[in-house]
């Protein structure tokens, strides 16, 4: 069986003291949750995220992390300016804010 894609955590920071580990996932939420529930957590290192039932199982990804930097680079992409839709040098609208007058 294989998990959907909104379902893969990569660890941003791991808190060996609090032993707590901050999480992103592929949406771009952080969360926290205790690194006893991700086996071999470390920083940078990714997790399946699988539920049946009530129970939750975490299943280490070895290219979890390089497909979370994919998608948060298309993401950038994405928010890009497109010359053809408005850019301030493409001839096209632009959008102002009421009240922001010509400031950059």
């Amino acid at each position: 069986m294989h998990a959907e894609p909104d379902n893969l955590l990569v660890i941003d920071v791991l808190d060996e003291d609090a032993g707590l580990a901050d999480v992103e996932d592929l949406r771009g939420r952080t969360f926290q949750l205790p690194a006893e529930w991700l086996s071999g957590a470390a920083d940078g290192a990714a997790y399946r995220v699988s539920v049946s039932g009530a129970q939750v199982t975490f299943t280490p990804d070895p290219n979890g992390a390089a497909l979370l930097r994919e998608r948060s680079k298309q993401t950038l992409l994405d928010f890009s300016d497109d010359p053809d839709t408005g850019g301030p040098d493409s001839g096209g609208p632009t959008n102002h804010r009421p009240g922001s007058g010509d400031r950059p």
